[in-house]
């Protein structure tokens, strides 16, 4: 309980701004390599298969020559059915070096998915008020992720598998 004079209940240095509902959130796309990270890609809406080819197109090889691998890159993705839709790996066949295949049901090892973790932890630290706000912390700290975060998570990949093996492909726990 609060009590203010009534001429006073709605001066600015009185009231809070707050965010309702944890704020919301924003879809991002990204990628990365054992050295650096590549583009982060802001996605409105629903994202369907031609949106994804669409970043794939813009984004791909931009990611691949700022991380310093083209042109002998290979690009990783899940199962998703919109990285398995016939125009996106018709696309890849064509632009791509080699396109890493994922066995169906396979564990998700990608070292991205802790990437993702990292950079919301990155963000946390900040009191973003708008989605404007968001993108612009988003970017800032994806910009700033250091390549030896990278190059710890990748060395960290032969744990992973041993783990699956050990579980014989069970839940594991990584």
């Amino acid at each position: 309980m609060l009590w203010r004079k009534p001429t006073s209940e709605l001066e600015m240095k009185i009231l809070t701004p707050s965010v309702k509902h944890g704020g919301g959130s924003q879809m991002v796309l990204g990628c990365m390599s054992a050295v650096d990270v590549g583009n982060l890609h802001f996605i409105d809406g629903m994202m369907d298969k031609y949106m994804y080819l669409d970043i794939l197109k813009q984004n791909l090889k931009q990611s691949a020559e700022k991380m310093g691998l083209l042109p002998h890159y290979r690009l990783y993705q899940d199962n998703d059915p919109k990285h398995n839709a016939h125009i996106c790996r018709l696309w890849t066949l064509y632009h791509c070096p080699q396109v890493i295949k994922t066995a169906a049901q396979s564990p998700n090892l990608n070292p991205l998915e802790n990437i993702w973790g990292h950079l919301n932890n990155r963000i946390r630290k900040f009191k973003i008020y708008s989605k404007n706000e968001l993108r612009e912390k988003l970017m800032s700290e994806w910009d700033e992720i250091e390549g030896n975060v990278c190059a710890n998570l990748f060395k960290s990949l032969h744990k992973r598998l041993n783990e699956i093996i050990k579980c014989k492909g069970g839940p594991a726990h990584y």
